[in-house]
C-alpha cells in the first residue's frame, strides 16, 4: 500500500518527538504529523529550568527544535502540518494529513492539550512575558513578585499555594462569590497569609509593553473598572485536550482526555497515546516525554506481536 508506514505519530511536542526517536532507534521508521503549530505548548515557553540535562535554562522553543533535530538524525519523517482525518475502525489505520491518505499498522496519539486562555485583547502578546498557565514551571520567575491566579477550582487553588513559595502576594481573581473546588484545597488557600481573593471579578484586560505590569478589572456585581497591579498572570480555567479528531473512534473521558487500558493502549489495539492528550494530573514536559518513551516501546512489542 502507498504511503504505508509501521507507526504513525500525531503530534511533536516533547512526548511525540520522544515517542519518534524511541520508534527510529527501534527500526519503525515512524513518521511525524507534526501540526501546523509545531512543538507543543513548550513553544508558548520561555525560559525552561526543569527539564533535565541543562544546567543552564533554555527557551522552550529552543529546546523543541533541538528534540526534533535529534529525531531527525535517527531519519524520523515530518509532515509539518495537521491531521485532518483518522479511522481507527480498519486496518491498517488510516490517518489523513495535508492531502495525503497514510495508512500505519500503528499510531501513536501525543496532540497534546491547551490552555483555556481568557481571550483578552493583549494576552496572546503577553504569554511568556508574565502571563502563565503553569505554577509549576513559572513560579520561580516571581520570586519576590507579587502576582494573580484567575479561576475557582482545585487548580487554580494549587497554582496559587506554589506561587505563595515565591512571590510575596498572590491574588486569587474569581468571577463569582464562592469557589468550585474541594473544601480542603480551599481552606488551604484561605488559611495561607500570602493569599488574598477578589470574589464577584473578572480580567478585562493586561496591561503591559514587554511584560505584565497589570491588569484592567471589573467588578460583575456594579460593573466598576479598575486598574490592579501585578507583575504576573497565571490562568487557571483549565485545559482542554486536542481530541476531538479520534472522538468517537477511541474512549474518551468527560473532559475529553483519552482513556488508556494498558500500556499507554487506547480502547482499540494498535492505536496508543502518550502526554498531556491523556495526562491530566501531571502536564510537565519531562512527564510527557517519559509516556512517549513508553508508548514508543509497546508500540515496538505490539507490532513484534502482529
Amino acid at each position: 500500500m502507498p504511503n504505508a508506514r509501521r507507526v504513525i505519530i500525531l503530534g511533536s511536542g516533547s512526548a511525540g518527538l520522544t515517542a519518534a526517536i524511541y520508534a527510529a532507534r527501534a527500526q519503525l521508521r515512524p513518521l511525524v504529523i507534526a501540526g501546523r503549530e509545531r512543538g507543543g505548548q513548550l513553544t508558548l515557553t520561555t525560559d525552561v529550568e526543569n527539564y533535565p540535562g541543562f544546567a543552564e535554562a533554555i527557551q522552550g522553543p529552543e529546546l523543541m527544535e533541538t528534540m526534533r533535530r535529534q529525531a531527525e538524525r535517527f531519519d524520523v519523517d515530518f509532515i509539518d502540518g495537521d491531521a485532518t482525518a483518522a479511522d481507527f475502525g480498519r486496518r491498517p489505520f488510516m490517518i489523513t494529513a495535508e492531502e495525503n491518505d497514510l495508512a500505519a499498522e500503528a499510531v501513536i496519539i501525543a496532540t497534546g492539550a491547551g490552555t483555556n486562555w481568557l481571550g483578552l485583547p493583549n494576552e496572546q502578546r503577553l504569554i511568556g512575558h508574565g502571563i502563565s498557565s503553569c505554577a509549576p514551571c513559572d513560579a520561580f520567575f516571581f520570586r519576590g513578585k507579587e502576582v494573580a491566579v484567575v479561576g475557582g477550582g482545585d487548580s487554580a487553588m494549587e497554582e496559587a499555594l506554589v506561587l505563595t513559595k515565591f512571590a510575596t502576594q498572590v491574588t486569587i481573581i474569581h468571577r463569582r462569590d464562592r469557589f468550585r473546588a474541594s473544601k480542603i484545597m480551599v481552606d488551604r488557600a484561605l488559611r495561607h497569609a500570602k493569599i488574598q481573593v477578589l470574589w464577584n471579578t473578572v480580567v478585562d484586560d493586561v496591561i503591559g509593553n514587554g511584560s505584565v505590569s497589570g491588569l484592567r478589572l471589573r467588578d460583575v456585581t456594579t460593573g466598576t473598572q479598575r486598574d490592579f497591579r501585578v507583575d504576573g498572570l497565571f490562568v487557571a480555567i483549565g485545559h482542554h485536550p486536542n481530541t476531538e479528531l479520534f472522538r468517537g473512534q477511541i474512549e474518551l473521558d468527560d473532559l475529553g482526555f483519552v482513556v488508556l487500558k494498558d500500556r499507554m493502549m487506547t480502547s482499540v489495539e494498535g492505536v496508543f497515546a502518550a502526554g498531556d492528550v491523556h495526562d491530566r494530573r501531571y502536564r510537565q514536559a519531562v512527564t510527557a516525554a517519559g509516556y512517549g518513551c513508553m508508548a514508543a516501546m509497546e508500540a515496538e512489542k505490539y507490532l513484534e506481536g502482529h
